[in-house]
């Protein structure tokens, strides 16, 4: 879900006095056209991925080419939205794809997205249970999970103390030092748990109060609605709070150490990127092998040691960094835990949310 567009940073030991760096993306080809290719069976071994940007670990693709003998194509969209108009628009060629949570539900039932053969994909045994069954895709039929997040409030420390509601985003006293994440339902989801209510709403009239309220914050931003800008201009000290997603928030936090994390109350996002196969994906047994390849142990632990973000995949938690588990945020407590919301399909309310983000940025 939360692909990057900036260069590696530090290593968390940076933070941590300990002086590893990272290196950079690669290990993988990048073409603005999914190839065809040849068809499953004729010899030829492709895989064409469709994935958010800056979201696999440096050796993740190699390795797989290498113990496969396939070639991997990868591209690159920037939002779940923009992922579903490419597939609906007859974008095929794509044999493995990473929605998020709710637009795994959109997917299957536009049936744009194929049922997986859990006989091909054996590693799902290590998928942990909390992460197995979720609402959008309760018999795992469609998607498997790939990393998991929350999405929250980075801020300053050092200049405005601590924060843990969603309060501080509304507060007058940072007018010109905010920013709120581009995205429909994180935005408004953000202004629904602030006033107590779900973030899947669909009442009217708690829809109607969130807009207003959207509306009555527009004027303390620094005049846009952004995603990959947020995080910088915190952590250079344009903006004192950006609304991000959690893997932006730690990498953040290991650059500049005044900088913090919040998962506020009384209620955050809790969401999940996942793999699934579209229909007429021209390699599905690559598919299938990729998505298991992904849940070995090793594979998850490198992916969340690079993307910062966290795995939903239970065997590759010892081999998660502990300087990153230690990052304030990284692991939440289970009081947290208990009061995140997963973002779920709304159905035809999905208009109202969209005419409400519209106007909200044109106000």
């Amino acid at each position: 879900m939360k692909g990057r567009d900036y260069s590696r940073g530090e290593f968390l030991r940076v933070l941590l006095g300990a002086g590893v760096v990272l290196p950079a993306l690669g290990g993988c080809t990048m073409s603005t056209t999914p190839q065809q290719g040849g068809q499953e069976g004729s010899g030829e071994r492709e895989l064409n991925l469709y994935n958010w940007s800056d979201y696999v670990a440096e050796k993740t693709i190699p390795r797989f080419e290498k113990r496969f003998g396939v070639k991997v194509t990868q591209d690159f969209y920037a939002s779940n939205e923009e992922l579903l108009a490419k597939l609906q628009a007859g974008g095929t060629g794509y044999d493995v794809i990473v929605p998020s949570d709710y637009m795994v539900e959109i997917m299957a039932k536009s049936e744009v997205i194929q049922p997986l053969d859990r006989g091909k994909i054996p590693n799902f045994k290590n998928v942990g249970e909390n992460f197995r069954g979720l609402p959008y895709d309760p018999e795992n039929r469609y998607s498997v999970p790939y990393q998991w997040g929350t999405t929250g409030i980075l801020y300053n420390r050092k200049e405005i103390g601590e924060v843990d509601s969603w309060d501080a985003m509304w507060n007058p006293e940072f007018k010109g030092k905010i920013a709120m994440l581009n995205d429909v339902r994180e935005t408004i989801g953000a202004a629904l748990m602030r006033l107590g209510y779900s973030i899947n709403s669909t009442d009217p009239d708690e829809l109607a109060e969130a807009e207003e309220s959207l509306k009555e914050q527009k004027p303390l931003l620094r005049g846009y609605f952004a995603s990959t800008e947020v995080r910088p201009a915190v952590q250079n000290g344009d903006l004192l709070l950006g609304h991000v997603y959690s893997g932006d928030a730690f990498l953040a936090m290991v650059e500049n150490e005044e900088l913090s994390y919040a998962i506020p109350k009384p209620g955050a996002t809790r969401w999940t990127d996942n793999m699934a196969i579209p229909v007429g994906a021209p390699h599905v047994d690559l598919a299938h092998e990729f998505i298991n390849y992904i849940l070995e142990p090793k594979v998850g632990a490198e992916l969340s040691n690079y993307t910062y973000y966290n795995t939903p995949n239970e065997a590759a938690l010892p081999m998660i960094d502990e300087e990153l588990r230690r990052l304030p945020g990284y692991t939440p407590s289970q009081e947290v835990f208990g009061r995140l919301q997963v973002i779920e399909d709304v159905g035809e309310a999905t208009r109202r949310y969209e005419r409400i983000f519209t106007e909200v940025k044109s106000a």
